[in-house]
């Protein structure tokens, strides 16, 4: 099986190296494990991302607002929560080949997904025995019995090692948004049902960590906590179980790679009463990119018991206080990311009989929006070129590129994405007729077509192309 996963990623890793899309981490020392860098493309696709995703789900509605809270919390916050006593996995080690693995993912990849949902170790450890369970590196049945493994990073907060206080790096960023419930409704005069985003990283000790960026020690959340009155919980639910499959949609992905996963009542969190998986099929599999939960009033209820704060709503029109209950719409920008890397990604054959390596990003996405190419270096379409660079680069990102071939500049910028090439050739300067004077080539990277536009429409071209609905 992991053979198989990583000559299914393979090329695309490849290439994301190639093109500055994402880097190994430390790669000049040896690397670290499971670590990676995003390259200059990689950080646009994870800013247009999150950009995106903030507009849809925050700046654009009045009824949720953003927060940005701290990575280091106060410890309490997490035993409230029960990540001190409960956030932990089932490590097991292959007593032939020594290879570490989570025994609840070797079991649900034989299985299925919620095969150990509320099993205790010695079950875990039963089940892994009774079926026979494989090591997926060396084919050996023979494991050690599972240990508790905390998924969090501690650290310590003080001058001198060793006489700090212990803190954890957060290994999500809904606590953050529960704290400060407080804050928000009694100072930002919002009123239920409303909710919270936050974009931020999170930190989780993951035991087999792996398949490129799908899950990673160190990544990024997009997580929104929408507070709602309770009896009203399910239908949010559904609300937002659809609007986020809209929004994939409207990103440019496809929707038969995508799926919704509800999750049974044996595998339903204790505090959950409707939790479901929204799930793309990855070149390895099905696997989760977005969990939409109903978490009822669990947190706030946690807090409350815990820091003897009444952290209740007061709904001043119908003179009641209550706890809230939450919908949580949970995302990782860095498995998004992976998402459209592995959508957009493909081998296409040329007219000519050549493979053509593409990344089909929706413009909003793509890292480059348009590139200007001159045709060849002559110093005055290089000019007219710069010019146009410069003026273009003011509105979204652009690249300009005079060296080899045109051919293989339309194949570099279809190895980043770019939507747009704009060729500004002899014709353009009136040395290829009179008649051709102040046009330029804008080719369109899916089709390939080729549309001759006037330079000094060029911007708004492009403009109507990559944001059809903005003026």
């Amino acid at each position: 099986m992991a053979k198989k996963v990583q000559d299914a990623l393979k090329d695309l890793v490849s290439l994301c190296k190639r093109r500055g899309i994402i880097f190994p981490g430390s790669e000049i020392y040896d690397g670290l494990a499971n670590t990676w860098d995003y390259g200059p493309y990689g950080v646009e696709l994870k800013r247009n991302i999150k950009d995106l995703w903030w507009k849809k789900f925050v700046a654009s509605r009045s009824d949720i607002v953003g927060l940005d809270s701290s990575i280091l919390l106060n410890p309490k916050v997490w035993e409230a929560s029960g990540h001190v006593g409960s956030f932990s996995d089932p490590l097991v080690d292959c007593k032939v080949c020594k290879e570490r693995a989570r025994a609840d993912h070797l079991l649900e990849e034989k299985l299925g997904a919620g095969a150990v949902a509320g099993k205790n170790f010695t079950e875990i450890a039963a089940m892994m025995r009774e079926n026979a369970i494989q090591c997926p590196k060396c084919g050996s049945k023979d494991w050690t019995e599972p240990r508790s493994f905390n998924l969090m990073f501690k650290t310590e907060i003080g001058v001198v090692e060793g006489t700090g206080n212990q803190v954890y790096l957060r290994p999500e960023t809904a606590q953050g948004i529960f704290i400060n419930f407080k804050n928000i409704a009694d100072n930002c005069r919002q009123k239920i049902p409303f909710g919270v985003g936050q974009i931020g990283k999170s930190f989780r000790n993951e035991i087999t960590p792996g398949n490129f960026i799908f899950r990673t020690r160190e990544f990024e959340q997009m997580e929104m906590e929408f507070f709602c009155k309770p009896g009203t919980e399910q239908e949010w639910y559904k609300y937002w179980k659809d609007f986020c499959m809209e929004w994939l949609s409207e990103i440019g992905i496809r929707k038969e790679k995508l799926r919704i996963r509800e999750h049974s009542k044996e595998e339903l969190s204790h505090y959950s009463n409707g939790t479901s998986d929204i799930e793309y099929e990855f070149p390895f599999g099905w696997g989760e990119l977005w969990g939409v939960a109903s978490r009822t009033n669990f947190d706030l209820t946690q807090h409350i018991e815990h820091s003897k704060v009444d952290l209740r709503y007061h709904d001043k029109i119908a003179n009641e206080k209550y706890i809230p209950f939450v919908i949580e719409p949970a995302l990782g920008v860095d498995r998004l990311l992976l998402v459209m890397l592995c959508d957009a990604y493909d081998i296409e054959k040329t007219e000519n009989g050549e493979d053509r390596a593409v990344f089909h990003f929706h413009p909003t996405v793509a890292p480059v929006k348009a590139a200007i190419l001159p045709l060849s270096k002559d110093d005055e379409l290089m000019s007219v070129a710069e010019n146009l660079y410069k003026q273009l680069l003011k509105r979204f990102p652009v690249e300009y590129d005079e060296t080899q071939s045109i051919g293989k500049r339309y194949r570099r910028q279809d190895e980043i994405g770019t939507p747009y090439c704009v060729t500004i050739d002899f014709g353009t300067i009136g040395k290829d007729g009179e008649d051709k004077r102040g046009l330029v080539t804008i080719r369109e990277r899916d089709s390939m077509k080729q549309d001759i536009v006037k330079i000094e429409n060029v911007e708004s071209y492009l403009m109507e192309k990559i944001y059809p609905t903005q003026p």
